[in-house]
């Protein structure tokens, strides 16, 4: 364990401690979806640290003291993590949640996040996205879902969501403090895409609902959007 808190990590930082072997989160027992989702969290950004500190109203504090002391702390401060510090959060989360399985089996990062997020921490969803003028539909996380674009050999986030928004009819109700992406399903025969590029900035201009934009013809304020 870890008690004293660190920052997250910044650039020339983050490939000091992060690269090399023996670094990130040690899997065990098909716990890749949790080590994935943690680091990816966690690692080099604060914007969930509240997650590790604030006392939320429903929030369990003996998992918020695993996965702040025995995960993120010495993630940022050593750039490791053994396998047993996700196990014992594992362990808790399969007493505090509705199955058994997961300190055994894979599970969708979408159902982790969910379960630590809602049930446990008692965050408020940090997504809130419309299709097609429907209701508003709340959530923790958005997962990429497209049909296979020729034309998108090896793609980036940015174009992976954008077709996925328009293919979905969706639209972003506000401007979210926290975009977590899923990006595309794969499995061991089949794979969407070899590689996905990383964007580092991501622009929701177009995806966001009512956002008052330029006319690509004139430069005034848009009246027409054509998909």
């Amino acid at each position: 364990q870890v008690g004293v808190n660190f920052p997250p990590l910044g650039s020339e930082r983050a490939v000091q401690v992060l690269q090399g072997r023996m670094k990130g989160i040690q899997g065990h027992c098909n716990s890749c979806y949790m080590d994935a989702a943690l680091f990816s969290l966690f690692s080099c950004t604060s914007v969930l640290d509240s997650m590790l500190f604030k006392p939320f109203p429903l929030c369990n504090r003996n998992v918020q003291n695993i996965l702040r002391d025995e995960i993120v702390n010495p993630l940022r401060k050593n750039g490791f993590v053994m396998a047993s510090s996700v196990m014992h959060l594992r362990e808790q989360l399969t007493e505090k949640g509705q199955y058994s399985s997961f300190t055994t089996a894979e599970k969708d990062p979408e159902e982790f996040l969910n379960l630590i997020m809602h049930q446990i921490l008692g965050i408020e969803p940090l997504l809130k996205l419309q299709s097609g003028g429907q209701e508003e539909q709340e959530c923790y996380c958005y997962q990429i879902f497209m049909d296979k674009q020729e034309d998108l050999v090896i793609p980036d986030v940015q174009q992976l969501v954008e077709h996925s928004f328009l293919s979905s009819n969706l639209k972003l109700v506000e401007i979210p403090s926290c975009f977590i992406i899923q990006m595309p399903r794969f499995g061991k025969e089949y794979k969407m895409f070899s590689k996905i590029i990383p964007s580092l900035e991501l622009d929701i201009t177009d995806l966001l609902l009512d956002s008052p934009r330029e006319c690509c013809l004139c430069g005034d304020v848009a009246t027409l959007e054509c998909s």
